[in-house]
């Protein structure tokens, strides 16, 4: 059964930092690449970062230079370092395995873990 579970949020005042943490189960993490989302309240639920297996990475241009994804397959935990937090990123952060069609990503798993809840506010 596959489990994603994510943790690591909380509330931080704007130009803080948080690391977020997703634990996989259920599947081999090595053979996919990860991607962590993000929805915002009202928002549809968008793509922030992405990690192939062999530690290339990818970022929406709205983090680009803020948030640094990586992974560890010893423990199967991807992770996401968020640096320099602005209001905007006010959202509840997921994690997925990721699929590959007409060079766009798409999450693997139809479930989702619960996420975890991060508010940017002062």
């Amino acid at each position: 059964q596959v489990q994603l579970v994510e943790s690591g949020g909380g509330l931080v005042q704007p130009g803080g930092s948080l690391k977020l943490s997703c634990a996989a189960s259920g599947f081999i993490f090595t053979l996919h690449s990860m991607g962590w989302y993000r929805q915002a309240p009202g928002k549809e639920r968008e793509l922030v970062a992405s990690i192939t297996s062999s530690q290339f990475t990818e970022y929406a241009d709205f983090v680009k230079g803020r948030f640094t994804i990586s992974r560890d397959n010893s423990k199967k935990t991807a992770y996401l370092q968020m640096n320099r937090l602005i209001a905007e990123d006010t959202a509840v952060y997921y994690c997925n395995a990721l699929r590959m069609k007409d060079l766009s990503y798409y999450p693997y798993f139809p479930s989702w873990g619960r996420g975890t809840q991060v508010t940017v506010s002062s």
